[in-house]
């Protein structure tokens, strides 16, 4: 059953899907190709077989087609069997959408991150790397302009920093996160 933490973190990607694009680009320096949408798609992967993926959470980013696919995949604990899940993910998006597709793995623990950017081998000399996010990698949003402006990130950037050692600047990162999500519509 999936927790609280969790399911709070895909809600701030489904609230804003730009935000995994923007932090591919931003934070872990991937080329993402400009779009001018980006809007949550279906996280079912069922192949005729009775077998069925689901993954966290699809964006996809369009144009006049489609441009690029991300799975997004939360992971609070090592799961050996995400080895076998994840490639299926994308795999399988890349056929729906044709397009090139992505797996982005926010990690909450830093060990969880370091365990989920391991190569998969798929046999015969083929590798699939997932790209990893942890929680500390997300920017630190201290400015209160920048916290307005991106809120999904301000939360997101104080549930990272929660425990920083200057506990100053996380109080700080907080109050900007709350500030940002002050006056958000009720569902978001």
């Amino acid at each position: 059953m999936p927790s609280q933490l969790h399911e709070s973190l895909i809600t701030l990607f489904r609230n804003c899907p730009t935000l995994a694009p923007a932090l591919l680009r931003d934070t872990l320096q991937i080329s993402v190709p400009q779009f001018t949408e980006a809007r949550i798609e279906s996280a079912e992967f069922t192949e005729i077989q009775p077998a069925a993926y689901r993954a966290d959470l699809v964006v996809l980013l369009s144009g006049d087609e489609p441009s690029l696919g991300i799975v997004l995949e939360v992971q609070l604990s090592v799961d050996e069997d995400k080895e076998y899940s994840w490639p299926v993910y994308v795999t399988s998006m890349r056929a729906r959408n044709h397009c090139p597709v992505c797996l982005l793995v926010i990690a909450a623990k830093d060990d969880v991150a370091r365990w989920a950017r391991k190569p998969i081998a798929l046999g015969g000399g083929n590798c699939f790397t997932p790209t990893v996010l942890s929680l500390s990698g997300v920017p630190e949003i201290t400015d209160e302009s920048q916290a307005l402006k991106d809120p999904e990130l301000a939360v997101l950037s104080a549930l990272g920093h929660a425990n920083d050692p200057d506990p100053d600047k996380s109080a700080r990162i907080a109050l900007m996160a709350q500030m940002a999500s002050i006056g958000l519509d009720e569902e978001r």
